[in-house]
């Protein structure tokens, strides 16, 4: 694959439009369509996903950065306005989705929702979003991996690289695919779908992470490969449990 695509799709004002953008917002908009049509299965209005949403997305996003610019301390310490403006790159989708969920949390509680009827809704159309947004980083040619031979690559500047984005984004669409199933067909405990989805995506991004060269740092080991990690071992120990002693659906 060669990039060759213009980072910048239209101009407005004098203002340009990221394609990156523009394939986030799309991989946003298929998730909420995913979380309101799994919304019947438990019984929750579609218009309550969309609500969610109006909370979730701004703060996530500025979950994203402050998670990235934590790990990324020495390259912003006393600039503020670099802090802030996320033009210049710099989300990390574990900030995100990390938010997300203490978003979710609390609204499932305002609502008076179950917390996890609501998470395992939103998880496949999560997953989707996620496989979708990463070809913004194929536009922007970045969050690559190490130099190689491999024949599925990316072509930059003359050299061939590790297409991490594509293995991450298919091995995401194969979890939603997976997810779909599971939670109209298997899944018999509340929880069931967002700690596969845990589970699953961590396992996925831990390998991805290890080919990558831009991964965020923390005393010499790479910050997403812990979480995935941690995600992996926890949401398993969970499962277990939770198939045993947890509510039903």
């Amino acid at each position: 694959m060669k990039v060759n695509i213009s980072r910048v799709a239209f101009s407005i004002f004098g203002i340009d439009i990221m394609w990156y953008a523009i394939i986030i917002c799309f991989g946003i908009f298929m998730g909420m369509l995913v979380a309101s049509e799994n919304s019947h299965l438990r019984k929750i209005k579609k218009d309550t996903v969309s609500d969610l949403l109006l909370y979730a997305l701004p703060l996530s996003v500025i979950g994203a950065r402050i998670y990235y610019v934590i790990f990324e301390w020495e390259s912003y310490k006393g600039n503020f306005l670099s802090m802030i403006n996320i033009r210049e790159g710099g989300l990390a989708i574990y900030g995100a989705v990390i938010t997300a969920i203490i978003v979710v949390f609390f609204f499932s509680k305002y609502k008076k929702i179950d917390c996890r009827d609501l998470l395992d809704i939103c998880a496949p159309g999560l997953i989707l979003g996620q496989s979708i947004g990463r070809w913004g980083n194929f536009i922007n040619q970045e969050a690559h991996g190490y130099e190689t031979t491999f024949p599925i690559s990316v072509l930059i500047d003359g050299k061939r690289y590790h297409a991490t984005f594509l293995y991450e984004s298919v091995g995401n669409f194969l979890i939603f695919l997976f997810l779909m199933k599971y939670i109209r067909k298997y899944q018999k405990k509340k929880g069931q779908v967002v700690l596969l989805y845990a589970i699953l995506y961590g396992i996925v991004r831990f390998f991805v992470e290890g080919l990558r060269t831009d991964s965020l740092m923390f005393l010499g080991f790479r910050v997403s490969q812990i979480l995935s990690l941690v995600a992996v071992i926890v949401g398993s120990i969970i499962f277990v449990i939770n198939r045993k002693y947890g509510k039903d659906i």
